[in-house]
């Protein structure tokens, strides 16, 4: 089943599945078993944060899932409190011991926190990391495009991914542009959007009608073929196996431009130049 699932090559050689498994407003208890089904289902890709609570339980799932733990990506994300140079290799020590293991795929800054300015101090500290070999890449989540070229003008290194919202409803095709010009993979997160109201749209129910899909797959089938990661989340097994099987149809062109169409500028989120 793994077999199909494409991979990026980021911007320092390594690779990662281009759909993985978020865990998000899972709960610690839960999260063991959600992760373990994930991998069961054939995800390899496994995206957690600090702010989560759910490190602990992620890394449980991991090793219940059954799977040599260097065939899974895992990636976790350094909290805004914990910015700043010492603070980070602190942070990075915490989660690691969280999630059982002695090194993590993907190590992302969570938001940018322009006016605390501690972002690149941040980076670097994640960079000494990497160079350790207790961190494979460095990644950024929520960064504009202002914030990716300070870090890359101070640092010398380019994140390689930058995980953002993104979903048909907020498309944010100016920072997936730049995202492509200076060699990062763009990640969406909340890629269905939420509320379900995305699920009800009649153009995507109609795509969805056409290939025999539900809407959520021909969502996830739209991030994989614009070149997204994406990482949908759930704690339903049923959910997590439908999420995974988006690898067996392709949408047309005139599909990707229907769904293109649909962008609204609708930010669930808040706004990264004003979260600190």
């Amino acid at each position: 089943m793994t077999a199909r699932q494409p991979r990026l090559t980021l911007n320092d050689g390594h690779t990662a599945p281009q759909l993985g498994f978020g865990v998000w407003q899972i709960d610690d208890n839960v999260a063991t078993e959600a992760v373990a089904s994930a991998i069961k289902a054939g995800y390899r890709s496994v995206d957690t944060a600090a702010i989560y609570g759910n490190e602990k339980g992620t890394g449980e799932g991991l090793r219940r899932g059954g799977v040599p733990r260097e065939e899974i990506f895992l990636t976790t994300k350094l909290w805004n409190a914990d910015q700043g140079f010492d603070s980070t290799l602190r942070a990075f020590d915490k989660s690691l011991k969280l999630l059982g293991t002695d090194y993590v795929d993907m190590y992302l800054i969570h938001w940018p926190m322009p006016a605390k300015g501690t972002y690149v101090d941040t980076f670097r500290a994640m960079i000494r990391l990497r160079d350790e070999g207790r961190i494979r890449s460095v990644g950024v989540s929520n960064f504009n495009p202002a914030h990716v070229d300070h870090l890359i003008a101070e640092t010398g290194v380019a994140p390689v991914v930058n995980q953002i919202e993104l979903h048909p409803d907020f498309q944010q095709n100016d920072v997936v542009k730049h995202n492509r010009a200076k060699n990062v993979v763009t990640e969406s997160w909340s890629p269905l959007g939420q509320g379900g109201d995305l699920l009800k749209n009649p153009t995507l129910s109609q795509i969805a009608g056409a290939h025999g899909k539900s809407v959520a797959q021909v969502i996830l089938r739209w991030h994989l073929q614009t070149g997204h990661m994406v990482i949908p989340k759930s704690q339903t097994p049923a959910r997590i196996e439908e999420n995974f099987d988006v690898f067996d149809f392709l949408l047309s062109t005139a599909d990707m431009q229907k769904i293109a169409g649909l962008d609204a500028g609708h930010r669930i989120g808040p706004n990264p130049d004003s979260l600190n």
